[in-house]
């Protein structure tokens, strides 16, 4: 029986300018079915450490006194073994490398569509959610629904992807989108090598510990709970012409 799978997609420090030597891009994986129950729980745990249901979980909001709450956020995270996590690491110095910094949006779409593709199995269903950061979500939707759309030409796939959905949200109606903000905002900061909030620094050595991995290099792709990828050498993936 196929099944229907929803992917929370977010990205941090993705813009050309903002000083920040790495992109990240992720996604976090979850059976649709299961997502309203992923959300009260959620909830619950906002709730236990003082905090309102429509709290909303960010990478940017993690300090000393929340400090427990997001430590709990990461450990149920963790712990539930129907949520998964893959992300794009990517040191921009490898983008003006590959390609012509005017094409930087183009870039963007190209990391997403790699994302996706290391996610999605011709024998499940999907639905995609990308947070809105600005006034170009109808724009990105469309952008990214004709990515995957050209998947079976480019990619020889004898099976069409069963895309139900591409849709922008607000990331404070969707928890499993703040919970990728959060993960992606560790792996951004934990490669900055970034020492001056000690709750984050907490998080990252939290998340490290679960893992196994130091959030710096390339996973174990076969690791179907929590993997990053590290696109060094991207200049092979883009045609210079």
């Amino acid at each position: 029986m196929t099944k229907v799978i929803n992917i929370y997609c977010d990205e941090s420090c993705h813009l050309q300018n903002d000083l920040s030597e790495f992109m990240v891009l992720g996604a976090i994986t979850c059976p649709k079915n299961i997502r309203h129950a992923i959300y009260k729980d959620i909830r619950n745990i906002k709730e236990e450490f003082g905090l309102k249901r429509d709290f909303e979980i960010k990478w940017t909001k993690v300090s000393k006194g929340r400090e427990d709450f997001y430590s709990e956020i990461i450990k149920y995270f963790y712990n539930n073994e129907k949520l998964s996590f893959r992300g794009l690491l990517i040191p921009k110095q490898e983008i003006a490398k590959a390609v012509d910094i005017k094409n930087w949006e183009n870039i963007y779409y190209f990391m997403y569509h790699f994302l996706l593709i290391s996610l999605l199995n011709p024998n499940n269903s999907y639905n995609v959610y990308m947070d809105i950061k600005d006034t170009r979500g109808a724009k990105k939707r469309k952008i990214i629904f004709s990515i995957l759309d050209k998947l079976k030409n480019e990619y020889g796939y004898e099976k069409d992807i069963n895309l139900l959905n591409v849709q922008a949200v607000h990331s404070h109606h969707v928890e499993l989108v703040q919970l990728t903000d959060l993960i992606i905002g560790a792996i951004g900061y934990a490669n900055r090598e970034i020492q001056t909030n000690s709750a984050k620094l907490n998080i990252i050595k939290l998340l490290k510990h679960l893992t196994g991995y130091n959030l710096q290099k390339t996973c174990f792709f076969s690791d179907n709970k929590f993997s990053i990828i590290r696109m060094d050498n991207i200049e092979k993936g883009f045609d210079k012409k």
